[in-house]
């Protein structure tokens, strides 16, 4: 590794990176990654001399075009119109993919790939993700640099004065969570549901083809800068079986991966690198690895909490965390900290479409499983005692003894949310409420945050609860969870449609231009395309299958209550899968609303699809237990 170049450090000078790629000749290639507006990222093998002969093309955006409308550009990049150019980002760490299974007989060493993380334009408009958080972000800085100019005094930083602020620098980190198996191998979920249940696994210790994965995977990280902090098991997951070479096999655990802050677009571009680092390691061990939100329904699905701060850089040089109040044990936050966590829970209906915009990732939020579905916050239950509520939306994290470790927790977010634009509306949201909050003093902000559903306030709306020290799924009942804290969107279309239904909150996520209407009808268009195409294609013939495979059992002793169980069981598959001339399946009926796009009637249909097909597999359990 140390013969290798892994990094080429943000805002290198041309003439240093060319002399680089120079002295490592086992570069072969270079990959610009554009991220479309679905989280993808582009990777093409470009020779590296096209790169070494004329680099201030790349720079330009002249040297590489793509067909815009084979990415998720939707309605902007068309058939007939679909050119977009690809010019560099230099902002940002360029790191190089080696592939570790083909080597460079020249010089003995991995051939490289040098992914130059890009910008996509479209008819002279940057139209994909990065540039929407980047732009933002830009937006952002200047409006609190602004507010930093008429506010010399802000409650909770006394120490500090707004006219000292020289930078805002905005921190985020991300984690991911992902399970791992043996190829081929079938999921226990029964026998995974009760180790769960019985907390067999968490921070267990790895063995086998598993923890050399999870060793090398950390030990790569650290190669590349990326300051791994831990890798641990997750709560979900069985123990492996031995086969007679004394290799483990039937492989089925969760892990989690941890990693330090950066800059908010760096902190995305790393997150993308280390998903694919890690899918590279582990299939070299002979494992599969799965990011999706809920891959097995029942078990713990996969998170990726975002840890959000804001930090200013002094004209004294000195960094501190706008969120940290100047007396630690004394209030929880400063007044920005409080207009943060404020504005993203105002406008949180706006910001959770970019957070969870695919099936797979509302399967993940329900009660329980410590997924968060409560727009609700928790500070803490004495600023001196810092706790945490893990059954809450997003938390404040903090330590008394390190004032810049001060951060809220999204834990809504899952490994395939678009970090960028999710990012992009969060701190749009968060501008908003220290607009309102920055002139305020702690005291009263703590009282509007913690105050009862019912009382006016300010800023935060009368109807609503927006803190809760309490356990969300334990301590309320539905009924109370959806009084104080809203109802959660159930499907994808319910979750976009808060984009139309919301339009003043809408306005503070497009404020900025940045993530402006184009770019929010063109992700809503791409994100209801996948859905509808998803449920048509795979979710709906899968649960046929399920209901193809719920068989009446054949045995010489059948009672009164397997014949009740069967017939019950028969007439919900019959709703669900068997059309007559007069009655439509459930699933018949739900094709033809996707086809005709009556997304509102299908998406009623999805709902109540998923509570027939649990409420079959719960009965088709029941009826095989009984049989003998």
């Amino acid at each position: 590794m140390d013969d290798l170049l892994l990094v080429i450090p943000a805002n290198s000078e041309k003439e240093d990176i060319l002399s680089k790629l120079k002295e490592h000749p086992e570069i072969k290639f270079v990959s610009l990654v554009g991220i479309d507006l679905a989280g993808n990222d582009t990777d093409e093998k470009i020779p590296v001399e096209l790169f070494l002969d004329d680099i201030d093309k790349f720079y330009e955006g002249s040297a590489v075009q793509t067909d815009g409308s084979s990415v998720v550009l939707t309605n902007i990049a068309t058939l007939n119109n679909a050119k977009v150019d690809m010019p560099v980002d230099p902002a940002v760490n360029w790191f190089v993919d080696y592939n570790w299974e083909y080597g460079d007989e020249a010089t003995g060493k991995p051939v490289g790939t040098l992914r130059i993380p890009a910008f996509l334009i479209h008819e002279g408009k940057r139209v994909d993700s990065r540039a929407v958080l980047t732009d933002t972000l830009s937006f952002v800085k200047e409006k609190l640099m602004a507010l930093f100019a008429k506010n010399d005094t802000i409650s909770g930083l006394e120490h500090i004065k707004g006219s000292d602020v020289e930078d805002v620098l905005f921190t985020s980190a991300t984690e991911l969570e992902f399970w791992v198996k043996t190829p081929l191998a079938e999921a226990d979920i029964p026998e995974m549901s009760a180790s769960q249940v019985m907390q067999e696994q968490y921070w267990q210790r790895t063995r086998g083809a598993v923890r050399s994965a999870l060793e090398q995977t950390i030990m790569f990280m650290q190669e590349y800068g990326l300051e791994p902090e831990m890798g641990h098991k997750e709560v979900g997951g069985m123990k492996g079986h031995m086969d007679s070479d004394g290799h483990m096999g039937h492989v089925c655990e969760q892990i989690e991966i941890d990693w330090k802050f950066a800059n908010a677009v760096q902190a995305a571009d790393n997150e993308l690198f280390v998903r694919t680092l890690v899918k590279e390691v582990f299939r070299s061990n002979g494992l599969e690895v799965n990011f999706k939100a809920k891959p097995m329904i029942g078990l713990a699905g996969n998170g990726e909490h975002t840890h959000i701060g804001i930090a200013a850089k002094l004209k004294s040089g000195k960094i501190i965390n706008l969120f940290s109040p100047k007396e630690m044990t004394k209030d929880f936050m400063s007044a920005i900290g409080y207009g943060a966590i404020m504005g993203l829970l105002k406008n949180y209906e706006v910001i959770n479409p970019f957070v969870s915009s695919t099936n797979d990732s509302l399967n993940r939020l329900k009660p329980g499983f410590e997924a968060p579905v409560c727009i609700v916050t928790s500070l803490g239950h004495k600023p001196e005692i810092p706790s945490r509520n893990r059954t809450i939306l997003a938390g404040l994290v903090r330590d008394i003894n390190s004032p810049m470790a001060t951060r809220f927790e999204l834990r809504a977010c899952n490994p395939y949310t678009n970090t960028y634009v999710a990012l992009a509306a969060i701190y749009s949201a968060i501008l908003d409420g220290v607009t309102y909050s920055i002139d305020k003093t702690t005291d009263a902000l703590l009282a509007e945050l913690s105050k009862e559903a019912g009382t006016t306030a300010g800023y935060l709306e009368k109807d609503r609860a927006y803190r809760s020290e309490e356990d969300v799924f334990e301590d309320y009942s539905q009924e109370e969870r959806d009084h104080l804290f809203s109802i959660p969107p159930a499907t994808v279309w319910e979750n976009m449609q808060a984009l139309k239904n919301f339009p003043e909150k809408r306005n503070v996520v497009t404020a900025g231009g940045a993530l402006r209407d184009q770019i929010i009808d063109a992700f809503v268009a791409g994100e209801l395309l996948r859905w509808k195409t998803e449920l048509i294609s795979r979710i709906i013939p899968e649960n046929r299958t399920i209901v193809s495979a719920c068989q009446e059992i054949k045995s010489n002793f059948v009672t009164d209550q397997d014949s009740y169980n069967w017939n019950k069981i028969n007439g919900t598959r019959c709703y669900l899968a068997k059309d007559s001339i007069d009655e439509k399946s459930l699933f018949t009926l739900l094709i033809k609303a996707l086809n005709e796009g009556d997304f509102a009637t299908a998406s009623g249909l999805q709902v109540e699809m998923y509570d027939k097909m649990e409420e079959l597999k719960s009965l088709y359990a029941d009826y095989k237990m009984n049989m003998i």
